[in-house]
């Protein structure tokens, strides 16, 4: 497979999170996952040389901003001050790359240098909730999503707001070079393998707490019969209380209801069924224990924001099982 070089365009004062996750992800060759690595990656800056980022962070590069229209993907971190003038250099160096033919990405706030570029006009778009109402104030022609984890416009994408931007790029990942390269960069780094980006930016994530006055067993051997069609009742027998005391405790430790907790582990059984293996979607209605198959694709794209099909054709390009 050939390198796919990324550039990564800063200027003085930008956040130093958003700039470091392409750095990470792309920037750090791993040969053990892929030998030789798969990206060619630089920093290009205004000035190159040493460029000041957010906390006294030093960048030092020879590239210019010029050079970003000789990648194939140009990435803009989050912008240093949502209320300035975006740098008129960068705006123009990002439309330039784009002319060029580079797929160009914003994380967080760096969605206001691709609007300042007219690249978001006529399109949808995210950006971190907080800036959601002045990105679309400022940018009329911009529908904003600010529902959203990222908006995948093919050769213009766009994320919220910080751990949005890992996602976003491990998407950039799966995207050039399959679901196992992404999936086992994403246990390199610790994060869930994949977020689907129509999956809300507030995402429920409900996990037992320490004191959680011992529900973390019944949670965890739950997860490991998904396929049972399991009930409160179920729950509350193994647990050994009434169903009404099992509510209140699941509660207080998860923040959500047993069967809303349910749903979302059915879910993301089955996203994982649908990136690792070719079974039809019936079955894998049973095993992520939603029953019908009309049940996956209600539950499925309701949660996740697509079909389980569309979302199998995009992580899973070997299966012939794709459905709809």
């Amino acid at each position: 497979m050939a390198a796919r070089t990324v550039a990564l365009a800063v200027t003085e004062d930008v956040p130093i999170f958003e700039a470091a996750i392409p750095c990470e992800v792309f920037g750090r060759a791993r040969p053990d996952l892929a030998d030789p690595w798969l990206y060619d990656f630089r920093i290009c800056a205004a000035e190159p040389g040493r460029t000041t980022l957010g906390a006294g962070f030093v960048a030092g590069t020879t590239h210019g901003l010029d050079r970003l229209a000789d990648a194939d993907t140009v990435i803009v971190p989050a912008c240093a001050d949502v209320h300035d003038a975006q740098p008129p250099d960068l705006v123009e160096a990002v439309r330039a790359a784009h002319r060029s033919g580079a797929r160009v990405v914003s994380l967080c706030s760096g969605a206001f240098v691709l609007a300042a570029a007219g690249l978001l006009d006529g399109r949808r778009a995210t950006v971190h909730w907080m800036y959601a109402d002045l990105l679309a104030q400022r940018f009329p022609k911009v529908t904003v999503d600010p529902g959203v984890l990222y908006v995948d416009d093919g050769d213009v994408l766009t994320s919220a707001g910080t751990a949005a931007g890992i996602d976003l790029c491990l998407h950039l990942v799966r995207l050039d070079f399959g679901a196992r390269i992404a999936n086992l960069l994403a246990r390199r780094l610790v994060v869930p393998p994949h977020r689907a980006g129509g999956q809300a930016q507030y995402v429920e994530t409900p996990l037992a707490r320490q004191d959680d006055d011992g529900l973390a067993p019944l949670l965890h051997w739950a997860v490991e019969h998904l396929d049972r069609p399991l009930t409160i009742a179920d729950l509350a027998r193994r647990q050994h209380v009434t169903p009404r005391t099992l509510i209140r405790r699941f509660h207080a430790a998860t923040g959500t209801s047993p069967l809303r907790w349910l749903l979302a582990q059915r879910v993301q059984r089955a996203r994982e069924l649908l990136e690792s293996t070719s079974e039809p979607l019936s079955r894998v209605a049973e095993r992520s224990g939603l029953g019908a198959e009309a049940n996956l694709r209600h539950h499925f794209t309701r949660v996740v924001g697509v079909s389980p099909g569309q979302y199998r054709r995009a992580f899973s390009r070997s299966s012939p099982h794709t459905g709809d």
